[in-house]
């Protein structure tokens, strides 16, 4: 195995595959829900249809970074994970503050209340993990 396949390999070893497993999870779950709100209702709630694609989009780029490994990826997915969780505070909070703003929900809406909080707590996990993992990068 060379350096770059192990690299790469780190960040998807031990816990990093079940962070994988959990975005990957989020990636079907907002970007399908999403598309079908979107593609059926638009008009209802643009809004919180629309952020909830963008947090579909987020996953799916934090799970790429994850599989890809390296660390770049690991950079990338740590400030991408960072604004995920900033997405969720701010939206999190916007729907208890001003719930008329969302007549529908949003994957982030209670700060993901409607995903057991999962969307809160997977960014925290993954900062976590990803800065742990940092320490295990060569050189």
């Amino acid at each position: 195995m060379t350096a770059v396949e192990e690299k790469r390999t780190r960040l998807i070893s031990g816990p990093g595959m079940l962070l994988v497993w959990f975005y990957g999870v989020m990636v079907v779950g907002a970007v399908s829900r999403s598309a079908v709100q979107i593609s059926t209702e638009f008009d209802h709630a643009p809004l919180a249809y629309s952020l909830s694609a963008v947090a579909g989009l987020v996953y799916g780029f934090i799970t790429y970074s994850l599989v890809r490994g390296g660390e770049t990826a690991r950079k990338a997915a740590l400030v991408c994970c960072a604004a995920e969780l900033v997405g969720v505070l701010v939206v999190g909070t916007w729907t208890l503050v001003e719930p008329s703003a969302f007549p529908d929900a949003t994957v982030w809406s209670d700060y993901g209340m409607g995903y057991l909080f999962i969307p809160v707590l997977l960014p925290l996990t993954a900062m976590y993990w990803l800065r742990k993992a940092r320490g295990d990068q060569p050189g």
